[in-house]
């Protein structure tokens, strides 16, 4: 995963790029290329907007680098969505196996957290100051692919294009909008003076997912789909799971949740059947000083099993539960083999 970062012709600011030519080094630890020192936020003196850009620039660069290792060193494929996008309407994306879905019988979904954060990471902190091995999905997705055979790499922060204007045209346009929509109903909205327009069946989170969910993962012929929901990924895949019950129950196996934001017993109420699916099929990792795996929480059969990350750090929590989350899923994909065979044998 060793690379140098340099994308002078996407970005405008080319003073802060000159500050900002960094690589990878072989542990996939972010190094500047002269010093080979660790990526420092305060860079200029007590000029925090100066810092700020530079490292929102960082990040997209981070962003494009994890793309390229998605595709080139995963073997991945991107997909744009909606698929019915006309040539000009902003699109968002999200990775997938590039084999026939159909040929393969196991299936892994990766749902990320919220915030800047876009497919093949975990936590964007952690990969500027620790490494790509503790920061990105990369390590999910090669377990995957080698012991599941296909994978999807889902996008949802990827929700809007910003509109690049004047300041006066978009004071003006702000005006007109409050004025016209004053809701934002008609889907656009303008903050800290940029506008911002939703991506098409992509413009939050949880409609990112149920397009997907629609279009590719539900048309799959795998007879086991596993999710893996990190963070605020674990409270969109509950949204799923209470809008697409009948689908999602018949289809998933397996759902590991790391420091999951859901809450059945608000998102699924008093729906005990939901509650029964998720404390059968499901497995949550929570923030805890107690060892890995230990387990923690309370022993009424409310929400899924819940054990600890081995760390209290959230960001670190997928890199922390690696193993263990691959080990209950495998127990699992086992259990489910052997009761579909039963069944088969059962009904010739």
């Amino acid at each position: 995963m060793e690379g140098l970062m340099r994308f002078r012709t996407s970005y405008e600011n080319l003073q802060i790029l000159d500050d900002l030519e960094y690589y990878f080094n072989e542990s996939g630890e972010l190094r500047h290329m002269i010093t080979k020192k660790p990526f420092v936020y305060n860079y200029y003196k007590n000029e925090y907007e100066r810092n700020h850009t530079r490292y929102k620039i960082l990040g997209d660069m981070i962003t494009d680098h994890v793309y390229e290792i998605l595709v080139k060193e995963c073997g991945l494929e991107r997909i744009q969505i909606p698929i019915d996008a006309k040539d000009e309407e902003p699109r968002s994306s999200f990775f997938m196996t590039k084999e026939d879905m159909n040929m393969q019988t196991s299936l892994l979904v990766l749902l990320q957290d919220r915030g800047v954060i876009r497919a093949g990471q975990w936590g964007q902190k952690v990969i500027i100051h620790h490494s790509l091995e503790k920061g990105t999905q990369i390590p999910y997705i090669k377990t995957a692919l080698r012991e599941y055979g296909s994978v999807m790499v889902l996008n949802p922060n990827d929700n809007f294009v910003e509109m690049k204007e004047e300041p006066q045209i978009i004071v003006k346009k702000e005006e007109e909008l409050c004025a016209s929509d004053p809701d934002g109903i008609n889907g656009l909205f303008i903050t800290n003076k940029k506008l911002l327009i939703p991506k098409r069946c992509s413009s939050s989170p949880e409609e990112h997912t149920s397009y997907i969910w629609d279009h590719f993962i539900s048309r799959s012929t795998a007879k086991n789909i596993a999710f893996i929901a990190h963070g605020y990924g674990g409270l969109v895949f509950l949204d799923l799971l209470c809008k697409k019950r009948k689908e999602i129950m018949s289809k998933v196996s397996t759902v590991a949740f790391i420091d999951s934001r859901h809450h059945s017993q608000h998102q699924a109420k008093t729906d005990r059947e939901i509650q029964t699916w998720m404390h059968t099929n499901c497995r949550s990792w929570v923030l805890s000083t107690k060892p890995l795996d230990r387990p923690t929480g309370s022993l009424m059969k409310i929400d899924c099993p819940k054990v600890s990350a081995g760390t209290e750090n959230h960001e670190l929590a997928p890199y922390k539960t690696l193993s263990s989350v691959f080990r209950f899923l495998t127990r699992s994909l086992k259990s489910r083999r052997t009761m579909l065979t039963r069944s088969a044998t059962r009904n010739k």
